[in-house]
């Protein structure tokens, strides 16, 4: 038999954080985030769930191509641009929309041949510091790409560094309202954490006061809180979209004192039973994870001990006397009998976040599509 380890990517989970986006934005757009090849869920696998989308963004041409490839006519949006003026001929093949940041992808499309002008996003820089004009270069550049005949509609839009915490938005909304007041055109402001935190809540400044046509929903469609640990998933009504298990394989008994794993770094501190898990780092698993992350057995909540290993990991089957070879083992999503482990909680114990293990699962681990 193959070894006992799957990854489930739960279609009607995506279907449902989607609608949960939709009934944030209130008014506004949905643009369903799938680069990473859809966080590591798979574009061809998460499609069925996010097809209910406005549009797709992304961040490169091969899986803007896959997105056309299952059939998707409707808008997509490439994050980061074009990377190199031939880019723009796939842009205009495939009818896709670009984000424009900086002023050599405005001179590619000045010298670009096309009978159908371009959609465009252009970014201002309003405090992350990544990419986008500054405030006092924006104008500059819309001036720029609205003389331009293969440029048609101009959308404008930025990213927050802080929606997620205490620092919040109004710094940098500020910034974005006052280098853009009277320009015309669609906005988009909102990601996931500002889309749930600012944008949904009475009152915020998202919710109303500020336009935004299109927000951006990229880490709630897969079911992690974009502001763990200060909310989970379950306060916003998200639901696990991809779920790692496998089986214990081994079971040993331990005496005081005796070691677990490399390092020796776990010492039973009483006799104790313990469990040998397939799955391991090369799977996707965290090796930093150390004793004492969540893992569900059977269905029941308990903790690991001692380092994870390539291949597998040790549990503490105390909390399940039941447990033996063959049993099921949750690392992160939904369990049996409606047990849930959210990936947030095992990303927190391995300082990490829950956006790191989805894109980390390993190519070796088979994926299942389950409704």
């Amino acid at each position: 038999m193959p070894r006992p380890i799957e990854a489930l990517v739960h279609t009607t989970a995506l279907a449902h954080n989607l609608a949960r986006a939709r009934e944030a934005a209130a008014d506004a757009r949905v643009l369903a985030v799938i680069k990473a090849n859809a966080y590591g869920h798979g574009i061809e696998r998460a499609y069925e769930g996010l097809r209910g989308a406005d549009g797709f963004a992304l961040l490169d041409l091969a899986e803007a191509e896959r997105v056309r490839a299952l059939g998707w006519r409707g808008p997509v949006l490439l994050l980061e641009g074009c990377f190199e003026p031939r880019d723009l001929e796939l842009c205009s093949r495939l009818s896709l929309w670009h984000v424009v940041h900086c002023d050599a992808q405005i001179d590619w499309l000045a010298l670009h041949k096309t009978k159908v002008p371009q959609r465009v996003f252009l970014k201002m820089n309003s405090g992350m510091n990544r990419l986008g004009f500054a405030p006092a270069a924006l104008r500059s550049a819309f001036a720029r790409l609205q003389a331009l005949p293969q440029v048609d509609e101009i959308t404008l839009m930025t990213h927050f560094a802080d929606a997620d915490g205490p620092r919040g938005i109004a710094s940098q909304l500020a910034a974005f309202e006052s280098a853009t007041q009277d320009l015309p055109g669609e906005r988009s402001l909102a990601n996931s954490a500002a889309t749930l935190r600012h944008l949904a809540a009475a009152g915020g400044p998202l919710g109303g006061r500020v336009r935004n046509d299109w927000v951006r929903a990229g880490i709630l469609c897969y079911g992690s809180a974009p502001d763990f640990p200060a909310h989970d998933s379950a306060h916003w009504g998200l639901r696990p979209t991809l779920t790692l298990r496998s089986q214990l394989i081994a079971v040993q008994h331990l005496q005081p004192g005796d070691c677990v794993g490399y390092g020796s770094t776990y010492v039973a501190p009483r006799a104790q039973r313990i469990g040998i898990v397939a799955c391991g780092y090369a799977d996707g698993y965290p090796r930093h994870a150390g004793s004492g992350s969540p893992v569900l057995v059977d269905g029941v909540r308990t903790v690991t001990v001692g380092r994870v290993s390539m291949d597998m990991l040790a549990v503490d089957l105390e909390p399940v006397p039941q447990a033996a070879p063959g049993s099921e083992v949750t690392l992160w999503g939904e369990g049996p009998r409606g047990s849930r482990l959210p990936i947030d909680e095992v990303a927190h114990a391995a300082a990490t976040i829950g956006y790191e293990l989805m894109c980390a699962l390993a190519q070796r681990v088979p994926v299942r599509v389950v409704f």
